[in-house]
């Protein structure tokens, strides 16, 4: 993987959950009703899973014998099948490409209840990708 590019993606990652987790409110009801906090954490989680599949397509990418998937979520299937994550991480990055779909594509559609639980529940999903990655760089 490059690097230098890797560990920016990276960067940015830690940034964007930084983010959420500083406008994250005390309650769902409170997100519900918070059009501007409502914005900041959908950009931000949206950011934080493209940014997640970016890395997961290079990680891919330098695999040998793994076809590219067709799917966004495929990407940490891949990776899980090759053994470079865990199949629980995988699925749980691959709900995230769910969600990140409903953001993107059918915004009104979206459940202040479910991003709240995914703010409070979730986040460290996003973390501990992170971690498996930078140790992947450290190996290399």
């Amino acid at each position: 993987m490059d690097r230098a590019l890797i560990e920016e993606k990276l960067e940015s990652l830690r940034r964007c959950l930084l983010r959420i987790e500083e406008k994250c409110p005390e309650n769902a009801a409170a997100l519900a009703q918070n059009i501007d906090l409502q914005d900041i954490i959908t950009l931000n989680l949206t950011r934080a899973v493209q940014l997640s599949v970016d890395i997961a397509a290079h990680w891919v990418a330098e695999l040998d014998n793994i076809p590219a998937p067709d799917t966004m979520g495929g990407m940490f299937e891949s990776l899980a099948e090759y053994g470079c994550i865990d199949t629980v991480l995988a699925n749980r990055m691959k709900k995230s490409v769910g969600f990140r779909n409903i953001a993107v594509h059918n915004y009104e559609a979206i459940d202040w209840q479910m991003v709240y639980a995914i703010c409070k529940h979730h986040l460290s999903d996003f973390s501990n990708f992170a971690k498996v990655v930078f140790a992947a760089l450290s190996d290399d």
